[in-house]
């Protein structure tokens, strides 16, 4: 039960705090974790407990809540310029040499970057990029967005409309010309007696036949995560990217990455797009881009949008868009500290070394009665609740299953989150094997304990 005096912190907490994306009747009964400090990948509340946090903040802390060098280079930028713009003509050294290191570790053979505060306000703004130059190119009725079920793309009314998830409708969204095609979660989704490449098969025949239906001169872009996050950890089905793309490719339709959670390490490459063999037209950072140091967002865009998009700002003598901190110094500071900790320091490489173990672990815990499915790529994975394992039947939602085990997991000292009726993993790059191991311990505990009360 929470501390419910009066002057505790849970309730300070719960007198002036209005919540997102929280379970209220969780916070009712179990109180508001209010932290004080992190140290490595654990973080420590008001009360001096101490929890491994298995999802590393918001996948974003990579390199743990305490790394020196990070700190050390918000801190020199702090000192020698705490504050600019990136408007009318001014930017900071540090925003310059940002966009350079972007340009340097993309896929693409050249790029243009445009920064935000957040991957929604990233995927909002590629939104409007994709619309200005259609519309400069003489195509303004080229403006409907495809994405799939169960992608996030962010809050903003227009990425939200890109998010393929329910809970969006209590907004009245998604607005008019966003569409949704099918989750590309093979296990989920596929039917009886067909085959993971038949499956895929079926994803590309309906792009093909959504793309018939609108009509391509009416759609501006196509966006996907590598790997589908807030969704679950939905991998695609196998070959699936290289089923879309020829599509879009044929119907001059541009393919945005989303890399929000993906870019920086996540699956074991710089890019998602590398670990699964495609070249999109652009990428959407954020997350990792400052290892969760800073909130920064950024569009990287491939040469041929770069090249598109300057002739449509020419034309009419600017770009009509942006914000107040869009190229901030110290988070453009901290953002090349960050890039140079992530691929200099060791934590790509201890990905693909703790790869392996995290996947056993996981599938360990697949072996359950009550799990279904386990699934991922790199350091990111869930694993799925069933009732029933041989029909993939899942627990009547009144249960809160997966809410269930988090907060079990809470109790053993470990942070994990549900997501429909998964519990996800996405552990920082510097967890050690030990760790790994601590981590499995705590939620195993966790989830035998739920499952003995409701399987």
């Amino acid at each position: 039960m929470p501390d419910d005096s009066p002057n505790s912190w849970e309730a300070r907490a719960d007198a002036h705090s209005f919540y997102g994306f929280t379970d209220l009747p969780t916070i009712q009964d179990r109180g508001t974790i209010v932290l004080t400090h992190g140290k490595g990948p654990y973080v420590y509340d008001v009360h001096g407990r101490e929890y491994l946090d298995g999802n590393s903040g918001l996948w974003n802390m990579v390199a743990g809540f305490d790394h020196p060098g990070l700190t050390e280079a918000a801190k020199a930028q702090y000192d020698r310029f705490p504050g600019y713009h990136a408007f009318f003509g001014r930017m900071s050294d540090q925003t310059v040499m940002l966009s350079e290191r972007l340009a340097e570790v993309s896929p693409f053979d050249r790029a243009k970057v445009f920064y935000t505060n957040s991957g929604s306000e990233a995927n909002d703004t590629m939104v409007k990029m994709l619309w200005f130059l259609h519309a400069s190119e003489g195509n303004p009725n080229r403006r409907k967005i495809l994405t799939r079920l169960n992608a996030y793309h962010g809050v903003t009314a227009v990425s939200a409309s890109m998010t393929g998830k329910p809970y969006n409708s209590v907004f009245g969204l998604p607005l008019p010309e966003f569409i949704h095609l099918s989750c590309p979660h093979y296990w989920r989704f596929g039917t009886e007696g067909e085959s993971e490449a038949q499956f895929t098969a079926r994803m590309a025949q309906e792009l093909e036949d959504v793309i018939a239906r609108e009509g391509a001169e009416t759609i501006a872009g196509f966006f996907a995560e590598p790997v589908m996050g807030a969704g679950g950890v939905i991998p695609p089905s196998d070959g699936y990217f290289q089923a879309i793309q020829p599509i879009l490719q044929k119907h001059g339709i541009p393919l945005i990455a989303d890399e929000v959670i993906t870019g920086f390490g996540r699956t074991g490459e710089t890019w998602g797009c590398e670990t699964y063999g495609f070249m999109p037209d652009a990428i959407i950072s954020s997350k990792n881009l400052t290892a969760g140091f800073f909130p920064m967002g950024a569009v990287i865009l491939g040469p041929a949008l770069s090249d598109r998009l300057d002739a449509a700002a020419e034309a009419i003598e600017e770009f009509p868009h942006g914000f107040t901190a869009s190229g901030h110094p110290v988070g453009c500071a901290i953002a090349l500290k960050a890039i140079d900790v992530v691929m200099n320091e060791g934590l790509i490489e201890n990905v693909r070394t703790l790869t392996p173990l995290f996947e056993e672990g996981l599938a360990r815990l697949a072996e359950k009665k009550n799990i279904g499915e386990w699934r991922g790529k790199g350091l990111m994975g869930a694993l799925e609740a069933v009732k029933d394992k041989d029909t993939k039947m899942p627990f009547d939602g009144s249960l809160s299953v997966s809410e269930r085990i988090a907060n079990a997991c809470t109790d053993q000292g470990l942070i994990c989150r549900p997501l429909g009726q998964a519990i996800v993993l996405c552990p920082a790059f510097i967890l050690t094997p030990a760790q790994m191991d601590e981590m499995f311990a705590k939620l195993e505990r966790a989830i035998d304990g739920v499952f003995a009360e409701v399987g």
